[in-house]
């Protein structure tokens, strides 16, 4: 069984340059087959808003809703590395409001970890979480929570000031003691950059190649939808027909009675009926 990473060994990756592998799960059994593939840590993202639940963004996300997703990829991944994404409104009202959350996700959840966005306003936040015992991973570049405010879902950092900007603020977050940086839709050579400028792990996704690890969401990576999805995704599979395909071959020998045959029957005494006293209809 794999062994759990601890923070140590994940910032230690960095230094032998071993890329870290992370993906999201928002579910037991999805979590199951993550863990089984040796990826290095499991995100629970907000994510899941709009891949589980529904929702037109993260914004709406709820703590507990956080919760009992993450407790679920925990029961599935007991030996996994585990990395609950604070939503919206879990810490942007004040570092006691934080570390009440975030504790939620360790005691209630079981995580090891937590992540949320932002750069130099949550440095503080960073501070108080890593004092009181509990491991941050920061977020910066295209924000999700906060894409309207950046003009959208679009590519961060192309100009020279907010370059700098994204610079500042992850030797900032690493002095707050952030273990690890995501970097989101930003261009290649600024994510080699903060790279290279810092002493913690980085985290690509729509970054480049130079990051210290990546991560992506496992349904994109799956192809689970037919919809657009960004230009840095990859999908090792498309899963999305498949699964249409199926649902549409069972819905089929259903109706017309094909399904279950014998072989997928249980079949008891054949005078049953008469042994309980039934007459023949």
């Amino acid at each position: 069984m794999q062994k759990r990473k601890t923070v140590a060994e994940i910032k230690a990756m960095k230094k032998t340059g071993d890329k870290i592998t992370i993906l999201t799960a928002y579910d037991a059994g999805m979590a199951a087959m993550l863990a089984e593939a040796d990826i290095d840590v499991l995100l629970v993202g907000d994510s899941l808003g709009m891949v589980v639940l529904g929702y037109d963004s993260t914004v709406p996300v709820s703590m507990d809703e956080m919760i009992h997703h993450a407790s679920a990829v925990r029961r599935g991944a007991p030996t996994a590395f585990v990395v609950g994404d604070m939503p919206f409104g879990s810490y942007q009202s004040g570092t006691r409001d934080a570390i009440i959350n975030g504790t939620r996700f360790l005691k209630e959840a079981g995580c090891d970890a937590v992540k949320l966005e932002g750069g130099l306003e949550v440095c503080e936040t960073v501070e108080a979480l890593v004092k009181g015992g509990i491991s941050v991973m920061a977020h910066i570049g295209l924000t999700p929570q906060t894409a309207t405010q950046l003009g959208g879902y679009k590519v961060q950092g192309r100009d020279i000031d907010s370059a700098r900007r994204m610079v500042e603020e992850a030797r900032a977050l690493e002095e707050a003691g952030a273990f690890a940086i995501v970097l989101e839709c930003i261009p290649g050579v600024l994510g080699q950059i903060l790279s290279e400028e810092i002493t913690i792990p980085t985290i690509g996704i729509g970054a480049g190649v130079h990051c210290d690890g990546q991560v992506l969401v496992t349904h994109d990576l799956l192809g689970m939808y037919d919809k657009s999805i960004p230009s840095f995704v990859k999908s090792y599979c498309k899963l999305a027909p498949a699964i249409k395909d199926a649902v549409a071959e069972y819905r089929e020998e259903v109706r017309s009675g094909k399904y279950p045959d014998k072989k997928h029957s249980f079949y008891g005494e054949s005078n049953l009926r008469e042994l309980m006293g039934l007459h023949t209809i």
